[in-house]
């Protein structure tokens, strides 16, 4: 069994725009992102871009998961009704 961890909700930089400059809100996540401007809000709308793609992989795998888990259980509750009604014929049989 696989336990996921899913982040719902988008991630926040703090006070100010994020990709404004360090201190602003761009935090100090590197060299582009500390000097703002364009590319500072470039590389911001990226990694956006980035944890929204990683977010809907993981539901999409989580999804998956639990559909393959569905699937066993619904085989195993087939096996299981199968056997109780062989089992349930042997009774009948040791009856007559």
């Amino acid at each position: 069994m696989h336990i996921y961890t899913l982040r719902l909700g988008s991630r926040s930089m703090g006070g100010g725009e994020a990709g404004s400059g360090a201190g602003k809100g761009g935090g100090s996540g590197g060299a582009i992102r500390d000097a703002g401007g364009a590319f500072g809000k470039k590389e911001a709308a990226n990694e956006e871009q980035y944890f929204r793609k990683l977010q809907a992989k993981q539901l999409k795998d989580m999804k998956d998961g639990l559909e393959k888990e569905v699937k066993f259980h619904e085989e195993q509750i087939k096996a299981h009704q199968e056997a109780l009604k062989r089992h349930k014929e042997r009774l009948d049989k040791l009856d007559d």
